[in-house]
């Protein structure tokens, strides 16, 4: 994973143990005084919260146990693809021009131009250079690009 990608995910951690579990404590112990827990729906979504918090808690600490992270900016600067860098590949058909970071899947995000290193198009990419045509198995067809430029960081 990358330096931000670990970042993000101990922000999280820090915000579902410290702010998170708190209020939901604090739910859980309101809904008690309540009276009933058979039939106390605001008890059993508070428990039900907590369980999920408390699973997406052992999953991050988890995940950052076992990550290798990769700070892309010690890496020397080259013409290949490799993971964390900044790729923007030009559409050979439609001489559309599209930029993605590779990075690992967690931090995969379509929209804020971040693809998984497991996807397809990533999976193409890895090892080429500027200038190199790639091409991209889709379920709609293959797709050719060709590498215009390659960033660290």
């Amino acid at each position: 994973m990358t330096i931000q990608g670990e970042e993000a995910l101990r922000e999280e951690l820090a915000n579902r143990k410290s702010v998170l579990r708190p209020q939901i404590t604090e739910a859980i112990a309101e809904a008690r005084a309540h009276g009933d827990l058979k039939e106390n729906a605001e008890y059993h979504a508070a428990r039900e919260q907590q369980g999920f918090n408390e699973g997406r808690i052992q999953e991050i600490e988890g995940k950052l146990a076992d990550a290798q992270v990769i700070d892309i900016s010690k890496i020397p600067e080259g013409n290949k693809v490799i993971f964390g860098v900044t790729v923007t590949l030009l559409d050979v058909e439609s001489d559309e021009e599209t930029t993605y970071q590779i990075v690992g899947e967690d931090e995969a995000d379509l929209k804020e131009g971040k693809l998984s290193v497991m996807s397809p198009i990533a999976r193409a990419l890895i090892g080429k250079q500027v200038g190199d045509a790639v091409v991209v198995q889709t379920p709609g067809g293959d797709h050719e690009y060709e590498i215009d430029s390659v960033k660290h960081g």
